[in-house]
Formats: C-alpha cells, structure tokens, sequence
C-alpha cells in the first residue's frame, strides 16, 4: 500500500513507476496468452485482477492527466487538470467503485470534416478517462490475441507505415502491382454506428468491466440511434472500434501457388483497401463486406467507396500510391495532406504576433513530424523538400529582423531541421506479433528502429533501455533525447541520454531546485552502473 503525506506533490513524485510498469505489463502477458490458448475463463479472472491492482490504477491516472495529447482538455466538470492530492483521491475512487463504474455525461465538440459537415468529438471527464484507460489495461491484452495481422490502427506496436510497407510489398514491380485494382472502402459513420451489441458480444471481459463500457457506450448515444455508437473522444473508443471490424480482413482471401491463403486487405481502424487481382470481382467482394457490415449496424459509403486501377493512383493515410507506366511503385504525400501542412505554416510565417525567433521554435516540431511521417516516401524534388516554403519563409523571416543574414540563416535551419528518407525501406511488424507476447527484445530493438539521428545512437549504447528508469522501451510511449548538462547546444555523446518521455518529464520536475552538475552525474552514475 503506498502511502502519500500532506506533501501530496512529492508523494507523487517519488512513487515506483518503474515497479508500476513491470508488475501491470506481468499481469497483461499473462491476459494475452491465456487467450492465446484459448483460456478465456483463466484470462478474465486475471483481468480481474488489474483494476485490483494499485499500480494500474496509478498509471491510468498518469496517462490521462500527464501523458495524453489531450490531458488539458476538459470534460462536462470543466476540470482541464488535477493536482496532486485530486490524483489520489481519484486513485481511492476507483478503488471503491472501479467494478461498478458510473460514467458522468460527455461534453459535445463539433470538429469539421472533408466534405464540409462537422461530426460531435464527446469528451469524458478525467475521471471518467481514468476508468476507460484502466479498462483499456485489461482489455487490450486479451482482443490483441485476437486481432488480424493486417490491422494497424490504434494498435500497440503497429503503425500507419506498416500498412505502407505492405501496400508496396503487393503492388511493387515484381508482384505484377501494374495489372492490380484496389477498393478503397468507406464506412459510413463508422463510430456512430457500430451496434453496443456487437460490441458486447464480441468483449473478451469480466462482468464489471463489461457493465462499465455498457454504461460508457449508453453515456454518449445519440437519442436517435439508442444501440449504435460510441462516443468518439473517449480513450476506450477506437478499441472498441477495432474489436467490432475484427475480421472483416478475412472477406476477400484466395488460394496461393503455394497452397497458403492470401488475404490482401489493410485496415487502419475505418479505413481499408483491398488489392484485387485482374481475376477478382469487385462487386461481389463489396456485397460480401456490406453483409458483414450489416449485422454490426452499419454499411458501405456508397459515394466514397471506389474501384481503383492502381496505374491511376489512390490515397490513403495521408499518401498517394501509383503504379507507373514502367511498373514502379510510387509513394508520395497526398495534395489534400501537403496542403494542411502548407496551411499550418503559412499560419505562422505570416502571423505578425510574433517575431523570427518564436516561429522558428513554432515551425520546427511541425515540419520535423511531416518531414517523419512521410520519411518512408519519395521526397526529392523542390516540391516535398520544402524548397520554395523554405525560401519564402526566409524572405519575412529577412524582412522583419534585423539580424545578420548568418543569424537569418541559422533560424531557418532550425525551423526547418533536415530528416533523412529512405523510399519503402520500413521493416513491418513481423505477423500476429504483439507487445504482450513478452519478446522484449524484439520489441526494444524494434522500437529503437523508429528513431534516427543522436537518439538512434543513445538507444544503441544504451542497449535499447531508458537511462533513467532502466526499463526496455517497448511501451507506446515517446523516447525523449534528455541533455544531461541542461544545456540544448551540447550535443556530445556523454551529454546524452535516451529516456522515456515521463521520465523526462520527471528528470527536470522532481530535481528543479537541484543544480543541474547534480542532475547529470546522477544520471550518468546509473548509466554507468547499468551499462
């Protein structure tokens, strides 16, 4: 039992998140292979166990309140945050009533979309969040057992380039990807209308859980489709979304020269493309998938679903794929993708706010995640290296300072930052293959893979293993490259340590007041010690 004094900040602070993740990641390979065997009794008393747990419910606080993209964002309580003391006795909370849940209503957020309407984003409280997160501890173990090898939407360890990869893989030169069609399928409301039945069903949970994610589907349904829904902006919801589409990858599959099945489809959550071949019948293939759909309460989007020759290109995940007239497989990033981004940086190159210096740190992380996201792509050309934004933003960047053209120089350098790409060169996730099946190396090894650069070099030394709390990074959570001496200008190989993203967080918030000399020969101690 942890115990927290009225220095409630420090408690926090110092508790055992290191011990945390081990004893609730123990607990989750066990779901996850007891449902492998095909134990499901033996899997849901374990799940059982984690809401149980005070490690558990301590990381799910964590998650919502200090790691998530949305942790300042409000629910119906209008609470954008929680100090210390409110982290534990929400801790209390869901010990008392974790297994009889009451979910509190949800607040309606209108976000545009596409083709000009706007769809209601529902967003919980934290409390709320906090269950959800903990409920999603326990089930997604158990359905990752379960899940096809060809969805990667909001998945542990699967990616969008995964379905990339694979999407070259069929359509390259080799594989004859010239004579190929795809259907890019669209679902109609998907979230808004996946059947609570199907969902119910299909959950791989013990009664409590299952009476809490009932209650959380009935919190945000709309008054006109009282079993359909779930409410998207909880934390729970695309893993909802994922077990009601499990195996709609099976629909379309054929026999191979070798005798083996093919099944080539890729879903990333709502989103899917099938690669037929010049013998396949598209139209049976898509009365197939609206049967299917159909029992789940939705159905094919008629008006976006196309039949593409693949020598005409099509768009997915933000890409645009084509086979050339010479049989070449070609990715590049999609116009409706280059032209959000461009947006966002005309935004702030032509905002009059502020001056050279803060849009050059504004500019950097977005044009880095862009320049990331599509590294896997063919970017050569003025056009996707960024040559005639870059110029243009170096002539206001020139205009309003009155800096020299060296200073000029090196502030563009730093909002546009350089990443190295390499054209279809991901390594996929290998099959069926989970974060929960215990391959820690594996799984470090691969993680370490998704990053370049000084931090692709820290992981190597530090054997794939945060320098601060000694654990494998095999978790979703970001690596954070952390400057020992706190200062962002060396970049010396003893200056830096590669860490998770909390733990950096922890690094700079529980030692503020120690001198930084301190910091970084602590930090160095333990790498020392450890490696």
């Amino acid at each position: 039992m942890i115990r927290h004094s009225h220095k409630a900040s420090e408690s926090w602070k110092t508790l055992p998140w290191k011990k945390f993740r081990r004893n609730l990641f123990r607990l989750q390979r066990r779901v996850f292979k007891a449902v492998q065997v095909g134990d499901k009794r033996k899997a849901m008393s374990l799940q059982r166990l984690i809401p149980k747990s005070q490690a558990a419910r301590l990381l799910a606080i964590r998650q919502v309140s200090q790691l998530n993209t949305g942790k300042k964002t409000a629910g119906i309580d209008g609470k954008k945050s929680l100090s210390f003391e409110e982290r534990f006795e929400l801790e209390e909370l869901l010990k008392a009533e974790g297994n009889n849940w009451k979910h509190q209503g949800l607040r309606s957020t209108p976000i545009p979309k596409k083709d000009g309407s706007t769809r209601m984003l529902k967003i919980p409280t934290m409390a709320d969040r906090a269950w959800q997160c903990l409920a999603k501890y326990a089930l997604e173990p158990a359905h990752e057992a379960t899940f096809h090898c060809r969805s990667y939407g909001f998945r542990p360890g699967r990616s969008a380039h995964d379905a990339q990869k694979l999407l070259y893989n069929n359509l390259r030169s080799t594989c004859n990807g010239i004579d190929k069609r795809v259907i890019e399928l669209d679902i109609e409301k998907c979230f808004d209308r996946i059947s609570h039945t199907t969902i119910m069903d299909n959950l791989i949970a013990p009664k409590g859980i299952k009476s809490g994610i009932f209650r959380c589907l009935k919190a945000g349904v709309n008054p006109e489709f009282p079993e359909q829904g779930t409410p998207q902006g909880g934390v729970v919801s695309p893993l909802l979304a994922n077990i009601a589409l499990n195996g709609i990858e099976n629909i379309h599959r054929y026999k191979s020269t070798d005798g083996t099945f093919v099944e080539p489809s890729i879903r990333y959550a709502d989103d899917m493309v099938i690669i037929l071949r010049p013998q396949d019948d598209a139209t049976k293939i898509i009365e197939k998938i609206s049967q299917f759909l159909a029992k789940k309460g939705m159905k094919v989007n008629e008006k976006k679903t196309h039949i593409t020759a693949t020598r005409d290109g099509f768009d997915f995940l933000g890409w645009h794929f084509k086979v050339q007239s010479n049989g070449k497989f070609r990715c590049t990033p999609s116009v409706e993708n280059y032209k959000k981004f461009r947006q966002k940086v005309k935004a702030i190159v032509n905002n009059s706010n502020y001056g050279s210096k803060v849009k050059a740190e504004k500019l950097a992380p977005i044009v880095r995640g862009w320049r990331n996201y599509h590294k896997f792509c063919k970017m050569d050309g003025s056009r996707f290296s960024l040559w005639f934004t870059r110029n243009r933003t170096w002539k206001v960047f020139n205009k309003e300072t009155k800096l020299t053209r060296v200073t000029t120089t090196s502030l563009i350098e730093k909002a546009f930052p350089s990443v190295p790409y390499a054209e279809s060169k991901h390594v996929s996730v290998k099959g069926k293959k989970s974060p929960y099946d215990g391959d820690l190396t594996y799984w470090s090894e691969r993680n370490s893979t998704l990053y370049d650069g000084e931090t692709s070099k820290a992981l190597k030394r530090q054997n794939h293993s945060c320098g601060h709390c000694g654990m494998k990074f095999i978790s979703e959570e970001r690596v954070n490259l952390h400057h020992i001496d706190g200062n962002h200008d060396n970049w010396k190989v003893k200056n830096l340590v590669a860490v998770h993203e909390s733990c950096h967080d922890y690094i700079h918030m529980s030692k503020k007041q120690e001198h930084p000399e301190n910091i970084g020969s602590r930090v160095q101690r333990k790498l020392q010690a450890r490696f």
